[in-house]
């Protein structure tokens, strides 16, 4: 009962950690305003201290995996969150936007490293046959970064200047980062179950990281820009943009708590699943987004499958891993900030070529085509394995199959 006990808590805490690493990652989108004049920069070179951050997460995490792959789970964790601090601190005390950069850059060297551990460690603490609802629980800090971490840290910053909300973020991240090291268990890799994939397929790896840089490419480039369709396609005021950002981020909470329920049961049906929710929300955004009405629920579907999608992926991604979990996270890791960095990019292009109306549909587009991508893949597999086992035992052939050859 103690040792169960431990593994919630310590759950707790890395679910905490994933809150403070979302949150710091895109902190500065919120702050935006606040930065720029201060260390005297234009907007768009504030912009690169989130750009830049994802770029690095890209570079240095599955090398940095590799690299601390034999160290002990707890200290690597505890570390990385212990140089996250710091980093963190350093921002808030930044003089120049050179100081700022510098120290973003490192937190997002942590980054890759953190991700790529803390869910196989999570799930080696609990049963194998909850895994999926502890990957959903653990996604839940993730999923109250947006929608909770940068409207407070944005109010903070504008209460009492830009660096008290990286102070804040630098307070939470420490004692996080106790609580890691002092609840998380001191384990090895190979010594548990958490870190080897249980239904290790490097194609179906390959194919999933591909649908996940599609969807998130298509999903990131519509909420980049979301604000701007909300206020010029669908015609809501600019007072009620907080409340439907509210809606859209806490319907997301709820939908990855609630796909816990069920992941462990249907692990690519709740992703096929969401993945169809989303292309329908966004085109749906596109077809009707000039109705107030319509909008609304539209956005809640599209805020809940997306973060509920991540969880699923991520869960997904550590079963069919083809070497180590902690490889196949960062992989992810990688896969989701190119879809992230590509995202903006497609919808930057979008908006300056077509207008906002069209953006959703193209997110839409992509979002299907890695439902599509999937689903084609599976149909393939199984055929396939349908014709070894026939090559194998020609007896298990149809009756009327092998009449006609007889």
């Amino acid at each position: 009962m103690m040792e169960q006990r431990r593994a919630v808590y310590a759950l707790t805490a890395l679910s905490v950690a994933t809150f403070c690493y979302v949150t710091t990652e895109v902190l500065p989108i919120g702050l935006l305003t606040l930065i720029a004049p201060d260390l005297d920069r234009s907007r768009s070179e504030t912009g690169l201290l989130v750009t830049g951050y994802a770029l690095v997460v890209m570079i240095v995490a599955v090398p940095l995996t590799r690299i601390t792959r034999r160290m002990p789970r707890r200290p690597l964790l505890a570390g990385a969150l212990g140089v996250f601090t710091v980093a963190t601190v350093v921002s808030a005390l930044s003089t120049s936007y050179e100081m700022l950069l510098a120290a973003r850059l490192i937190s997002a060297a942590t980054n890759g490293v953190f991700w790529s551990v803390v869910f196989p460690v999570a799930i080696s603490m609990f049963p194998a046959n909850i895994r999926g609802r502890i990957v959903a629980r653990l996604s839940i800090g993730n999923a109250l970064g947006p929608v909770l971490g940068v409207p407070l840290g944005t109010w903070v910053g504008g209460q009492a200047g830009w660096r008290s909300a990286f102070v804040a973020m630098a307070v939470l991240s420490l004692v996080t980062c106790v609580a890691v090291a002092v609840l998380v268990p001191n384990t090895r890799p190979q010594e548990n179950s958490g870190d080897v994939g249980a239904l290790p397929d490097r194609q179906r790896f390959v194919v999933l990281l591909v649908a996940t840089v599609l969807a998130v490419t298509g999903a990131m480039g519509a909420f980049t820009y979301m604000t701007v369709f909300l206020l010029d396609v669908s015609g809501f005021a600019a007072a009620s943009l907080g409340a439907l950002l509210f809606v859209q981020g806490s319907f997301g909470v709820a939908g990855t708590w609630a796909v816990g329920r069920v992941l462990d049961r249907f692990p690519l049906g709740v992703v096929l699943g969401l993945l169809g929710l989303i292309s329908a929300a966004m085109i749906g955004l596109y077809a009707v987004g000039t109705s107030k009405l319509l909008t609304i629920p539209l956005l809640a579907v599209a805020g809940m499958s997306f973060s509920s999608v991540m969880a699923g992926i991520q869960h997904r991604i550590m079963q069919v891993a083809p070497s180590t979990t902690d490889i196949a996270s960062a992989s992810l890791s990688v896969a989701f900030n190119l879809g992230l960095a590509s995202g903006s990019f497609v919808g930057a292009g979008l908006l300056a070529a077509t207008g906002v109306r069209v953006i959703p549909l193209v997110g839409g587009l992509l979002t299907a085509a890695a439902f599509t991508l999937l689903i084609c893949h599976e149909s393939i597999v199984k055929r396939r394995r349908s014709h070894e086992v026939l090559r194998r035992d020609p007896d298990l052939q149809p009756v009327g199959h092998s009449a006609a050859h007889a």
